[in-house]
């Protein structure tokens, strides 16, 4: 009898539930700032409250995505996902590793827009982004929602710097051209018949610098511990999800760590992500040299963001390989 992938229970010692309201309105940010950093050497995943995005805007950005991922597919196809990486990416174009089977979920993705809506096309993965035509509302829903997401990982990349005991606006010098990218992520229910080996989105730690991640209540993200087992991380009603992605691990040395994750949607009812990608202008160096020093010896030579993410996104989407 075939079955789903299995994890255990968590608890707060693994991943801690930090409210960063005295971080963002300026009260008592060293002590947020001191909390975060504890979290980020442990599992590198932390449930955030007090994030400050307006429940409004979490349900506006919910009912769009539902709506276009319950549209039929030639509607779904107009906003195919394009070589700037905008766009809608359906069932089985991603694969997390070369030996596992093609994730279910769909996906759309957009990203940073200037003040005329438009997007500079200066880097392989920064392009404009694709709003389709049957859903009109679909942009300015999409787009508040990442303009609220956006701020908060910058209060979160300001609570990393002050925790590493650096200037607050450390992370963030080189951020007026983000690469950062938004996507909601539809996982349909997944048939146990399918297997253990079987994901929504299969083991992975994420490219960038960090996740934030609004889940609904249906539940089945699942961490890595460091035993290599596997823990449920459940949605916690009002809080996001934040997690070290692999170029702050990079940019901290190891010391920030990134971990594996994935998606079993066991639950019977389809499933919906709002996720926020956080990364900055592509030419930023990530160096540890500049965070601990420049007699540090780094494990890995600096690279830019840009030619990192263009590297990691080329073997992760079959799309990219000419498929």
């Amino acid at each position: 009898m075939m079955a789903y992938a299995k994890a255990r229970k968590t608890n707060s010692e693994l991943i801690p539930v930090i409210d960063i309201t005295a971080l963002r309105d300026g009260s008592e940010p060293q002590l947020v700032a001191d909390r975060l950093h504890q979290a980020s050497q442990g599992l590198g995943f932390i449930y955030v409250k007090g994030h400050g995005i307006p429940e409004e805007a979490i349900e506006s950005a919910r009912s769009t995505a539902l709506a276009f991922f319950r549209a039929e597919e030639e509607e779904k196809a107009s906003a195919r996902i394009s070589a700037r990486h905008r766009g809608w990416l359906g069932q089985g174009g991603a694969k997390m590793r070369d030996d596992a089977r093609a994730d279910l979920k769909e996906s759309f993705i957009w990203g940073f827009e200037d003040e005329s809506g438009n997007t500079p096309e200066d880097h392989p993965l920064r392009g404009a982004n694709r709003w389709p035509g049957f859903l009109p509302g679909m942009h300015d829903s999409a787009m508040a929602y990442f303009h609220h997401a956006h701020d908060v990982a910058h209060h979160l990349m300001r609570g990393f710097a002050l925790g590493l005991g650096l200037d607050e606006n450390f992370f963030l010098r080189t951020c007026s051209r983000p690469l950062s990218r938004a996507s909601f992520v539809y996982y349909p229910p997944q048939p146990e018949n399918m297997g253990e080996d079987q994901f929504g989105v299969g083991p992975h730690t994420d490219f960038g610098v960090l996740t934030v991640l609004c889940q609904d209540s249906v539940g089945g993200l699942q961490v890595e511990d460091i035993n290599g087992e596997w823990i449920e991380a459940p949605p916690i009603e009002g809080s996001l999800i934040v997690n070290v992605a692999d170029l702050l691990s990079r940019w901290t040395d190891g010391a920030y760590k990134s971990t594996p994750h994935r998606v079993v949607n066991s639950s019977g009812r389809e499933r919906l992500s709002l996720v926020l990608a956080f990364d900055p202008d592509p030419e930023t160096m990530i160096d540890a040299r500049d965070v601990f020093g420049p007699r540090h010896e780094p494990q890995q030579p600096p690279i830019t963001c840009g030619d990192y993410l263009t590297w990691r996104f080329e073997k992760a989407f079959s799309y990219r390989k000419g498929n």
